[in-house]
C-alpha cells in the first residue's frame, strides 16, 4: 500500500467543556461497516470530495473574510489529498468510485441552519463542526475494528483531523460570530444530531 501523506490543517485544542457531549453511535454501524468495507470507502471517498467543496464555497460566499478565507483554503487543500488517498486505496483494490448519492444525515442538517444573514455564517460553521466532530468518532471507530494495520493507521490519521476540524469551525464561529450565543446555539444543534444519528438507518457510510 501506498505510504499516505495527510497534509494537517494546524489548529489548537479548544475549550469543549461547555459544549453538548457527543452520543455514541449505534452498536451496530460498525459491523454493517465492516461487512461492506467496499461500499463504506466509496461513501467515504465521496464525503472527502463535498467537504472540500464545501470548504470552497464558504471562501466564495465569504471573500471579504480573511481569516475565514484562509482556514478553508486550507481546509480544502487537506479534504482534497484525503480523498486523494482513500482513491488511490479504491484503484489499488480495482474498486469503482461510487456515484455522489445525497446523504440524508448531512441533508437534514444543512435544513437546520438559519437562512437570515445575521445568523448563516453562525450556523454553517457549526453544522460543519458537527459533522466533522461525528467524522472523527466514526473513523476513529473504524481504526479501532478494521483489520488491516494499513488501514488501521490511514483511519486513526484521518479521525485526527476531523478532530482538528471540528475544534477549527468552533474557534472560526467563537472568533467571527462572538456577538452571538455561539456555545448555545452549537449545544442546540448537537442534541438534534445526536437524535438523527439514533433516528437514521444505519448503513456501511460514514454517516
Amino acid at each position: 500500500m501506498a505510504e499516505h501523506h495527510l497534509q494537517p490543517v494546524t489548529q489548537a485544542k479548544i475549550d469543549t467543556v461547555a459544549l453538548t457531549p457527543l452520543s455514541a453511535s449505534p452498536l451496530g454501524w460498525i459491523s454493517c461497516v465492516l461487512a461492506d468495507f467496499d461500499a463504506f470507502m466509496q461513501d467515504h471517498a465521496s464525503a472527502e470530495k463535498k467537504a472540500s467543496g464545501m470548504a470552497l464555497s464558504m471562501v466564495s460566499h465569504y471573500p471579504d473574510q480573511p481569516a475565514l478565507v484562509q482556514a478553508m483554503v486550507d481546509l480544502a487543500v487537506e479534504e482534497l489529498n484525503h480523498y486523494k488517498e482513500v482513491m488511490r486505496l479504491l484503484m489499488a483494490k480495482q474498486i469503482t468510485p461510487a456515484a455522489d448519492r445525497k446523504d440524508p444525515y448531512v441533508t437534514r442538517l444543512n435544513k437546520l441552519v438559519r437562512k437570515d444573514a445575521a445568523f448563516f455564517l453562525l450556523d454553517r460553521l457549526l453544522v460543519g463542526a458537527i459533522v466533522e466532530r461525528r467524522g472523527a468518532e466514526r473513523f476513529a471507530l473504524v481504526a479501532e475494528h478494521v483489520a488491516d494495520p494499513e488501514l488501521q493507521k490511514f483511519y486513526t490519521a484521518i479521525a485526527k483531523s476531523e478532530e482538528r476540524h471540528w475544534h477549527l469551525f468552533v474557534q472560526l464561529a467563537r472568533d467571527l460570530c462572538g456577538h452571538l450565543p455561539v456555545d448555545c446555539r452549537f449545544c442546540e444543534l448537537a442534541d438534534l444530531e445526536n437524535a438523527l444519528v439514533a433516528e437514521l438507518p444505519v448503513r456501511p457510510a460514514l454517516h
